[in-house]
């Protein structure tokens, strides 16, 4: 299982103005967490509470439909290329680059076992849409299409235009490169899909697009590059069951929750910043940056009030951003919580060969890479720590699909908890609707008209 640091929240080590009197407020809030814990098992089958995520790990029928699947269509396709946008894609991004092989994309038929190469267009940026297109075989390109409700503009712009050009390049058999993920019974993109007979799977009802990596519109891409996707249920099953256990003290998706939220409502440390020291692991801290941004900034709470609130997740990379971001972590506000994630064992061992002897760098020689990226972790770490600057550390004993399994799920169930705790709707996010409805009037879509000549005056 994962292991969970938090001692250097500790008042005892930061002092009273920065620190957390940690076993005491365990204390404080051991009955709290519990019933919070409760509530969220108990809720998660109730129609409306957008919990089902909670029950996505024991999906066995997803993972066996896709791995149908992806044996049936197997040296198919060169390419597979996902259209999604936000929680259709960070998931997928994330996932593959910590567990297929580093530049995969670049590597040879041969070095990635004749399996696909895999891009997520997860952008509207027409000059990054079209130097795609440029090198893409879309005859051999099987396109993923995700979007629950098939109204996403950014998404659904996108299909628009593949799907014509490969309607132009295969005639009526380009179906056969299509595959959406959508709602199983309404929506724009599943009545497209039924007209024209699509390939389709389901993103289940009350799962927010945020919290959806393991339902098929993580699955199907991981699957379809063969990742492990039993091993990675399995490490979501594993921590699921940990994280039902009601004390505190050994629940540590409660813990990160309670301290993020003490953290910031007693010490004023409202900057959540995730490094990971890996960089495989890179796009963890994108997926989590939404994960935790769009769940928990809220304008009001549960009751109607106007709070305003929501820690802000930036995103770093050890041991890179340490000569980028850490001098200002150090120095500058101390209104930050660092979260780190380390790796025990990497796959690879690189050794630094003893060359340069009789300079100032020879004492390099004959250590190793690792040894080098695990003394920068835990020198900064000490650093900030001087600096009464908090942290904690999440570690993973390696990069491989049963820890990222549990890694996703328990920061997800932290999510949740902290949620909980600001009292506000985890699911909801009214701020990101208002500019999706702002875009629809500008592009001209029915029913906006309204909305559009509002917006003209705002702009004029």
């Amino acid at each position: 299982m994962l292991e969970f640091d938090y001692r250097n929240v500790r008042a005892e080590i930061l002092g009273e103005e920065n620190g957390l009197n940690l076993d005491a407020e365990f204390n404080n809030y051991n009955e709290k967490i519990a019933k919070i814990i409760n509530d969220l098992n108990s809720r998660k089958d109730k129609p409306g509470q957008w919990l089902q995520w909670l029950n996505l790990g024991y999906s066995e029928e997803t993972v066996w439909l896709v791995k149908e699947y992806a044996a049936m269509i197997k040296g198919r396709f060169e390419n597979i290329l996902v259209l999604g946008i936000g929680g259709s894609a960070l998931g997928g991004c994330a996932v593959c680059e910590a567990l297929l092989k580093p530049y995969w994309n670049l590597l040879t038929e041969e070095q990635r076992d004749n399996l696909p190469r895999i891009f997520f267009l997860d952008n509207i940026d027409p000059d990054q849409m079209n130097a795609l297109l440029d090198i893409l075989d879309l005859k051999k390109t099987l396109v993923n299409v995700i979007t629950k409700s098939g109204s996403t503009a950014e998404t659904m712009s996108q299909f628009m235009i593949i799907k014509d050009r490969l309607e132009k390049e295969l005639g009526d058999n380009y179906i056969r490169n299509i595959v959406a993920t959508t709602d199983q019974n309404v929506g724009i993109l599943r009545q497209i899909s039924n007209e024209e007979g699509y390939k389709t799977f389901v993103i289940p009802d009350d799962v927010g697009g945020r919290f959806s990596v393991f339902s098929a519109v993580g699955l199907l891409p991981f699957a379809l590059v063969d990742i492990n996707i039993e091993e990675l249920m399995q490490g979501v099953k594993d921590m699921d069951l940990a994280l039902k256990n009601t004390d505190i003290r050994h629940n540590i998706a409660a813990q990160n929750a309670l301290i993020h939220y003490l953290m910031d409502t007693q010490k004023g440390k409202n900057i959540t910043v995730m490094m990971p020291y890996s960089s495989r692991l890179k796009y963890i801290s994108d997926w989590f940056a939404q994960l935790w941004a769009e769940s928990l900034g809220k304008e009001n709470d549960n009751n109607g009030n106007r709070v305003n609130i929501g820690p802000t997740p930036v995103k770093a990379l050890g041991a890179t951003d340490q000569h980028s971001q850490i001098q200002l972590y150090n120095e500058g506000p101390n209104n930050k919580l660092i979260n780190f994630i380390r790796v025990k064992e990497f796959d690879t061992t690189l050794e630094i060969p003893k060359i340069f002897g009789f300079t100032g760098i020879g004492y390099l020689g004959g250590k190793t890479i690792n040894d080098l990226i695990n003394s920068e972790a835990n020198a900064t770490r000490v650093a900030l720590t001087d600096y009464k600057r908090p942290n904690v550390t999440i570690y993973l004993d390696k990069v491989d699909a049963y820890n990222i399994g549990q890694l996703l799920y328990m920061l997800e169930v932290q999510t949740a908890i902290a949620g909980e705790l600001y009292n506000i709707n985890t699911y909801n996010q009214p701020g990101v609707e208002q500019a999706k409805n702002y875009t629809y009037a500008l592009m001209g879509r029915a029913g906006y008209e309204e909305s559009a000549e509002d917006l003209k005056r705002k702009m004029s």
